[in-house]
């Protein structure tokens, strides 16, 4: 496959292989600027329409980001302390989570210790809360099908859909989970709103962006926009960019910070750049540099180096090669070294699903957002090489841009 975006991402809508992208990225000064809308979908009707730079995406994961900057946002209000633990005032079900370390002989009954240390806002944010996702973990997995399996047709709050037990003790070590999600719940108590409301007051409005919501998707403006409102998926699920399966949406019932928000391309490129330029205009210049600090206890870095190197560890590299030192930041993961021709040091990213990586590099100015929209059944390898031709290709092209600025 060519190493190019124009190349590489034609190549596979003419294969059939994806509908199209929106990829947006741009410098801290707004000079270096790279658009493109790639491709076309189809509509409920059956009608096609080119790919837009305003059409909505799902973000899946690449919620978290957003959650992050709410929930810290909080903590400069005095409404939330980052590493004081979480008071049962807050979150009382946090709070009474107990260990899950194995099942009895008979299969039956749970085994379950207490927490040895209460879980913190910072230990939500890194995924060192103990917090798991049930198909990762299988002791988990086998709790929540025993005690929460989903019942068809309900939709359930973040308290009933994240209620198992935890994973290993709080800040003991690292596993991706729902972290994000109670931290958006936490913000909904301690503001009195929604998560959704917040982020429009906080962080969209200051930014100028009216078109971001949470699923389900119902202003009429945008649900005509949706790039997954396709005879593929039409109920607006996200179905391709979770891989096919869209049971997370359809079973949530609120505003899910881990995965639930809708909004453009175009849009979340300007929140990457608020905090690529440190602006201000939505956490104050001390709060962002700490986001680019490594936030991992010694026990959980080491959980966080194991899950890495594990069968599923490919994910949570997002794009970086394993010999790359990494931690994890306020909202991704963090480099912890120059790569060369690629990430500066304490370069944070992440992503949404199989389709969406976004990145912010402060030491090289760049940020951006590349969004895949795949063709169901996806093909997981080719939409991953894609995410990685845009992440490699970007710093190709603003590279030849400096060139010629210079020139």
């Amino acid at each position: 496959m060519a190493d190019d975006i124009e190349t590489s991402f034609q190549a596979a809508i003419d294969a059939g292989k994806i509908n199209g992208a929106v990829i947006c990225a741009t410098d801290a000064d707004g000079r270096f600027v790279y658009d493109k809308a790639l491709g076309e979908r189809t509509l409920l009707s059956g009608e096609k329409r080119p790919q837009r730079l305003d059409d909505v995406l799902f973000l899946a994961s690449a919620t978290k980001l957003m959650a992050t900057i709410a929930a810290l946002q909080c903590v400069e209000d005095g409404l939330l302390t980052l590493t004081g633990g979480l008071s049962s005032s807050i979150a009382p079900e946090l709070a009474e989570r107990q260990v899950i370390t194995g099942f009895s002989d008979d299969g039956e009954t749970p085994l379950l210790e207490p927490p040895v240390r209460t879980i913190t806002l910072e230990m939500l944010l890194t995924h060192s809360s103990g917090l798991s996702y049930h198909f990762i973990n299988p002791l988990v997995d086998r709790w929540s099908q025993k005690f929460n399996s989903p019942q068809e047709g309900r939709r359930r709050p973040v308290e009933e859909a994240f209620c198992y037990p935890l994973a290993f003790q709080p800040g003991a070590s690292w596993m991706y989970g729902p972290g994000l999600d109670w931290a958006g719940r936490i913000v909904e108590r301690v503001t009195g709103g929604t998560l959704g409301e917040h982020m429009q007051k906080r962080i969209f409005d200051p930014l100028g962006i009216t078109d971001a919501q949470f699923s389900p998707v119902l202003r009429e403006d945008l649900r005509a926009r949706l790039v997954d409102l396709n005879p593929d998926d039409p109920e607006a699920l996200g179905l391709a960019v979770l891989g096919g399966s869209g049971d997370m949406n359809k079973r949530s019932r609120g505003d899910f910070g881990g995965h639930g928000l809708f909004m453009t391309g175009a849009d979340y490129v300007k929140v990457l750049r608020s905090l690529l330029a440190n602006d201000g205009k939505v956490l104050k210049p001390a709060t962002v540099d700490d986001m680019f600090e490594h936030h991992l206890s010694p026990e959980a870095t080491t959980g966080h180096q194991a899950a890495l190197a594990s069968p599923i560890g490919v994910s949570f590299r997002v794009g970086t090669d394993p010999g790359t030192k990494v931690g994890h930041g306020l909202g991704g993961l963090l480099t912890l070294e120059d790569v060369d021709g690629w990430y500066g040091e304490r370069t944070l990213t992440w992503g949404g699903g199989v389709s969406l990586a976004w990145f912010i590099d402060r030491k090289n100015g760049l940020c951006g957002i590349g969004a895949v929209q795949p063709s169901l059944p996806v093909d997981i390898k080719l939409v991953g090489d894609l995410k990685q031709t845009f992440r490699r290709d970007i710093y190709r092209k603003h590279a030849a841009w400096m060139v010629q600025a210079q020139t």
